[in-house]
């Protein structure tokens, strides 16, 4: 495969914890993947912004604060709106289990949670992002 995958991980809200989020990131540009992170306090608005501008593949979110429904639909919204809904959203943190079919229902590709291994998520990415260049033809 000649072209890398471009993934953005953000922090959306006020969460200031960014430990996960950049092992992650570290993680993926490991596995020779172009990672952009976005930093601490992104709002949905900031991010899809961003994601549009760097033209990235996926879209992951790293949410402790329990705010994780509100920040994937208005990610997920956003990037309707702007016809980028093929964008792949994946994302982790601290979500009760009960929550991931419905962030499932709403588009999210993929729910990590604690201790879940980097490889995990690096081979999430590799078997779903050709998936998604295939569709664009």
């Amino acid at each position: 495969m000649d072209r890398r995958i471009r993934v953005l991980i953000a922090k959306p809200g006020l969460d200031g914890h960014d430990r996960g989020a950049k092992v992650v990131a570290r993680a993926l540009r490991d596995a020779g993947m172009e990672v952009i992170y976005t930093g601490l306090r992104q709002t949905p608005e900031m991010i899809v912004s961003a994601a549009l501008q760097e033209d990235v593949d996926a879209i992951g979110l790293s949410v402790l604060s329990g705010a994780h429904m509100h920040y994937f639909g208005e990610v997920r919204r956003l990037l309707k709106e702007q016809g980028a809904d093929d964008i792949l959203l994946f994302g982790g943190g601290i979500i009760p289990d009960e929550d991931v079919p419905h962030l499932k229902a709403m588009g999210v590709a993929a729910v990590f949670g604690p201790g879940t291994s980097t490889q995990d998520i690096v081979e999430f990415l590799r078997q779903a992002t050709p998936q998604r260049w295939a569709a664009q033809g």
